[in-house]
């Protein structure tokens, strides 16, 4: 039965990078790219190599082409807007590594001339605060869809794909564990945004009266799915706990600066419990259902690297 999709192995995969297009050089040096890749991801320069230069460049390839189609679309109108920005939706499980994906894309694209200026948002940004959290008995289910200002994210995602010439959006620290309330990011039409989270690809909920409202994926120009299989999951999300035991949970100021004095056994058994009581179950009922909704599936095997690309068909 024919899909459709395109199914691509990394060796062909990463043979793209180049092929019937100016190849942009490796535009990342060692130094830049430790700063970015999140503890416990082992992707490397040669994963950015084989895999997100081609991915840069397929995107760069639908920036410029979304370009000329506005062109042509003002042309027939006599009269249309400046272009809105292109906005790329990044999802997948906690500690699969999207964060990593979504600042070497950064990077990346902001590397080719047609786009340098190309801004990241994070959906944690849209969390409900603490507070509100335990107020409506969530603090427990964080990361699950209803622990998101949803409403304020899907006016923000909104906002920018009207072409509001400024945009704000809220900053989440991971060290307190909740919303920074003197703090946002501004956007100022920048020529990409990149949207990552969880549940970004969620479909809109159903209303009351039976009919659909709009959903974030809505307003993406082109959506990326960073999976694995959950054990693997699973086994990653323990060992970045157990790492950040060592490293930012020492920090005083840590929500989770309890967990600094655990010994192996009981930091694996917490992480274990976390797993499988919070982020496990987020996984399976809301994040994976929505991975066949992604424009693009970047599947990564049990050593973090990513061996098979699965791009729809237009």
């Amino acid at each position: 039965m024919t899909q459709p999709f395109v199914e691509l192995d990394r060796e062909a995969w990463a043979g793209l990078a180049s092929e019937g297009d100016t190849a942009a050089p490796l535009p990342l040096t060692a130094v830049e790219f430790h700063a970015l890749r999140s503890l416990g991801d082992e992707v490397d320069l040669d994963d950015v190599r084989a895999i997100y230069l081609p991915l840069s460049r397929l995107l760069n390839l639908h920036v410029r082409a979304t370009a000329q189609l506005h062109a042509s679309t003002k042309t027939f109108l006599a009269d249309l807007p400046d272009r809105t920005p292109y906005v790329i939706g990044i999802a997948g499980s906690v500690a699969v590594g999207k964060s990593t994906t979504a600042r070497l894309l950064r990077l990346l694209l902001a590397r080719w001339s047609d786009h340098p200026d190309v801004a990241l948002v994070t959906t944690d940004g849209f969390l409900l605060p603490n507070a509100e959290l335990e107020r409506r008995g969530l603090l427990q289910r964080k990361g699950f869809p209803e622990s998101y200002d949803r409403r304020a994210l899907l006016q923000f995602v909104a906002a920018v794909k009207s072409g509001e010439p400024e945009v704000v959006a809220p900053v989440y620290s991971h060290l307190s564990y909740d919303i920074v309330p003197a703090d946002h990011i501004v956007l100022r039409r920048p020529d990409i945004v990149l949207v990552e989270g969880l549940n970004v690809l969620q479909p809109a909920r159903p209303r009351t009266d039976g009919t659909s409202g709009l959903a974030v994926s809505d307003f993406f120009d082109f959506s990326i799915y960073v999976d694995a299989a959950t054990a693997d999951v699973r086994r990653w999300y323990v060992e970045r706990f157990l790492r950040l035991r060592d490293t930012a949970f020492r920090e005083p100021m840590s929500y989770f600066h309890r967990y600094a004095e655990l010994d192996h056994d009981a930091a694996v058994a917490q992480a274990t419990q976390l797993w499988d009581t919070i982020n496990g179950p987020n996984l399976e009922e809301n994040i994976l259902p929505t991975r066949g909704r992604a424009t693009l599936v970047l599947h990564k095997d049990a050593y973090h690297a990513v061996e098979w690309i699965r791009l729809r068909k237009l």
